[in-house]
């Protein structure tokens, strides 16, 4: 069995990088540096055309797109609970973790780069500052998730809607919400990162969880 991950350190990439680390199945670990461009590459760009992380190479099969991703990894490792087994558990886990990538993880985009949706520098700001008050409804929404959690999001294993968790909440800090007004989904995070698997991810990464910065006094 020969796996690659390719990943960008504090990007989506995180969840499918979690999962196949908890699987413990062996797999390389391919960094992609956004900020140097390499995902515009000639060689990344023969991969996925598309120059997105993640890319799961599965014996010379190359897969795009997260939740197919995590879909792939969920039927190779069916022990490593990455989505309940079956019933309506994996259905409501299903609709969440869609629902994280097709609006809450859009919702930060519009966040981080609102310059992919105007080049007019005063509707980017206007973009930006709506968008920060939609992500922080849309964590308030996972931190009700969070509360009910048993212990975690999809049940008695965690998966992979925990570490999509984790990411939008760290996410979060880079709009200017402190995680820590999100208990339940803060308290979440941190049990999961505390995963031996989990903590080798975020040491590999060199990820940070909690990147809130205070509003300097003018």
């Amino acid at each position: 069995m020969s796996l690659k991950l390719f990943y960008a350190p504090g990007a989506c990439s995180f969840v499918p990088h979690a999962m196949l680390e908890l699987t413990g199945a062996p797999f390389e670990p391919m960094m992609v540096k956004l900020h140097k461009g390499e995902q515009r590459s000639a060689e990344y760009l023969a991969l996925n055309p598309r120059g997105q992380v993640p890319v799961l190479v599965d014996d010379g099969e190359v897969i795009t797109q997260i939740v197919a991703i995590l879909l792939h990894l969920d039927a190779k490792f069916p022990q490593a609970g990455i989505l309940p087994a079956a019933g309506l558990a994996r259905t409501r886990a299903l609709s969440t973790l869609v629902w994280m990538n097709n609006t809450v993880h859009p919702t930060f985009t519009h966040v981080f780069m609102p310059q992919k949706f105007t080049d007019d520098e005063a509707a980017q700001k206007a973009i930006r500052a709506h968008a920060v008050q939609t992500y922080r409804g849309l964590l308030g929404e996972i931190e009700a998730m969070a509360v009910k959690a048993s212990p975690w999001l999809a049940g008695d294993q965690p998966s992979a809607l925990d570490a999509y968790a984790l990411t939008l909440l760290r996410w979060g800090g880079y709009a200017g919400i402190d995680p820590t007004t999100l208990p339940a989904t803060w308290a979440l995070s941190q049990r999961f990162a505390a995963l031996p698997a989990v903590a080798r991810v975020i040491e590999r990464e060199r990820l940070q969880l909690n990147v809130y910065q205070p509003p300097t006094a003018a």
